[in-house]
C-alpha cells in the first residue's frame, strides 16, 4: 500500500498526521532489524489507522479528530483497570486543587466496576454525606441521564455543576429498586481531621489524606490532652469511609504511631523498582492503647496507615475488611494536553501482604449495628415478686414506649472504646499484681 500526505493534512497540526505517519511507518520495508513484537506493534497501529480512517469518513455522524483520539485514549485507559485513566486540562487541574483540601461538587469517591459508577465513600458533612449515600451505592444515572458504561472521567463531568445547583442522581443500591436523591452542589471543604474526647478515650477521625493531615493529626492529640479533665487512656483513630489521597500523608500518619520498622513498600513491574518507607523515632501517643476502626469505604491510603499499624501490632484493627485498592497511581503530566493516570506499582504492607483486592482483615470483626434496649431480656433476684431486700426502683410497665428507647449510637465506635477500656484495665491490674 501506498501513501500519499496531504500538506493541508499536516498544516492541520492535529492528530491525523501522526496517524498517517505512523500508517506510512508500516509500509516501510524493514531493511532495519526490528525484533518480532516491534514488528506486531506496528502492525497493530496500520489496524488502528485502517479504523481510525473508516470512522472518520463510514460513521453516520461526524466525528473531529480530537474526539476519535480522546476517545481512543480513554478505551485504552479505562481497559487497564477502574483507576487509569486520561485527565483534560481542565480535569487536571481541578485533580491538583481537590488534594489541596478544597475542591467543588457532591463530596463523594467514586470509581468504576463493571462499568458502573461505584460510590467508595461519601466524604463526611459534604452534600453527598449528608443525603445519605453509602460505600457500594452504584451512581447510575444523573438528571435522567444514564452513567452506565461511561468513563470515570466523564462520569465525573456528569455529577459536577455549579455550586449552589441541583442535580438528581439515580442509585442502585443492594438488591432494592433503583431510586432518585436530589442533591445540592456546594463546595467541598475537607477538613481533613476532627477530634473529641469520650470521657477518657481519645478520638480522632481523618475523613482523608490531604496536605493538611499530618500537622492536623498532631494538633488533634494536643488538643485533646489540654481538654480532657482526665488522664486520657487510649486512643481511637476513625478511619472507616476514607478512600484515601496522597501517599505522602498516609505515611506521615503511619510514622507518627510508630518508633521504627517499614510503613510500606511499592512494587512496580521491573524487579528493581521497589520503593520502601520506614518510620522514624517517636510515637505522639507514646505508647498509649490504640484502636483503628475501618470499614469497605477504608482504602488505598486508609489501609497502607491500617496494614502498617497492625503488622507491627502497635494498633487493633476492628471494623469491617476495607475496599482492597492496593496500587499506586502516577498521574503523569501531557503538556497541552493534560495528564493521564496510570497504575505503575502496587502497595505491600511491613508483612510483604499486597492489599489489592484483599484489603485490611480487622483484627476484631464487628459490623455497624444498633443497640436498643431488650425489654424484659435480664432477670435478677431484685426481679422477682417479694425478692427479700428487692430494689425499691421497680421497671414501670406502664412507662411511655418512647422512654424504653436508648438513642442510637455508632455501636463499632463503642466496641472501639469499651476495648480502650479493658486493656487500661488489665494493664491496671498486671501492674498492681506484679507491684
Amino acid at each position: 500500500m501506498k501513501l500519499v500526505l496531504n500538506r493541508k493534512l499536516l498544516l492541520r497540526g492535529g492528530v491525523v498526521p501522526l496517524v498517517l505517519v505512523i500508517i506510512w511507518l508500516t509500509n516501510l520495508s524493514f531493511n532495519t532489524a526490528f525484533s518480532k513484537d516491534q514488528s506486531d506493534a506496528y502492525r497493530q497501529l496500520a489496524l488502528f489507522g485502517d479504523v481510525f480512517q473508516r470512522v472518520k469518513t463510514s460513521y453516520v455522524e461526524e466525528k473531529t479528530d480530537q474526539e476519535l483520539i480522546v476517545s481512543a485514549i480513554n478505551g485504552m485507559l479505562n481497559s487497564l483497570d477502574p483507576h487509569s485513566s486520561f485527565l483534560p486540562e481542565e480535569n487536571y487541574k481541578k485533580m491538583r486543587v481537590e488534594t489541596s483540601g478544597k475542591f467543588g461538587g457532591l463530596g463523594v469517591e467514586i470509581t468504576t466496576e463493571n462499568g458502573m459508577v461505584k460510590v467508595v465513600s461519601p466524604i463526611d458533612d459534604t452534600p453527598a454525606f449528608k443525603a445519605g449515600l453509602q460505600s457500594g451505592d452504584f451512581i447510575i444515572g444523573a438528571n435522567e441521564e444514564s452513567l452506565v458504561g461511561l468513563p470515570l472521567n466523564e462520569a465525573v463531568e456528569k455529577l459536577r455543576g455549579p455550586i449552589g445547583s441541583k442535580i438528581i442522581i439515580t442509585i442502585q443500591r443492594g438488591q432494592d429498586e433503583p431510586f432518585d436523591v436530589s442533591i445540592i452542589r456546594d463546595e467541598i471543604k475537607i477538613k481533613s481531621v476532627r477530634s473529641e474526647v469520650f470521657n477518657d478515650v481519645g478520638y480522632i477521625r481523618i475523613s482523608k489524606f490531604t496536605e493538611q493531615t499530618n500537622p492536623g493529626l498532631l494538633q488533634a492529640v494536643n488538643d485533646l490532652n489540654q481538654v480532657s479533665k482526665k488522664e486520657l487512656k487510649g486512643y481511637v483513630l476513625d478511619l472507616r469511609n476514607n478512600p484515601g489521597g496522597l501517599l505522602s500523608q498516609s505515611i506521615k500518619v503511619a510514622d507518627a504511631f510508630l518508633d521504627q520498622g517499614e510503613i510500606v513498600s511499592t512494587r512496580g513491574r521491573s524487579g528493581s523498582d521497589i520503593s520502601h518507607a520506614y518510620a522514624s523515632e517517636g510515637d505522639i501517643i507514646k505508647g498509649q492503647p490504640l484502636v483503628v476502626l475501618i470499614n469497605s469505604g477504608s482504602a488505598s491510603a486508609s489501609e497502607i496507615v491500617a496494614g502498617a499499624l497492625k503488622d507491627h501490632k502497635r494498633a487493633i484493627i476492628m471494623g469491617n475488611r476495607s475496599f482492597g485498592k492496593g496500587s499506586v497511581q502516577s498521574v503523569i503530566a501531557m503538556p497541552g494536553h493534560g495528564a493521564i493516570r496510570l497504575t505503575t506499582a502496587r502497595y505491600y504492607t511491613p508483612s510483604g501482604v499486597s492489599i489489592q483486592s484483599k484489603g485490611i482483615v480487622p483484627d476484631i470483626e464487628v459490623e455497624l449495628a444498633r443497640i436498643e434496649e431488650i425489654i424484659g431480656g435480664d432477670v435478677r433476684e431484685e426481679n422477682l415478686k417479694g425478692a427479700l431486700d428487692a430494689r425499691e426502683e421497680q421497671s414501670d410497665n406502664g412507662a411511655d414506649e418512647e422512654d424504653r428507647k436508648q438513642p442510637e449510637i455508632d455501636f463499632q465506635l463503642a466496641r472501639a472504646i469499651d476495648l480502650i477500656h479493658g486493656i487500661s484495665v488489665f494493664n491496671e491490674v498486671s501492674a498492681e499484681k506484679f507491684r
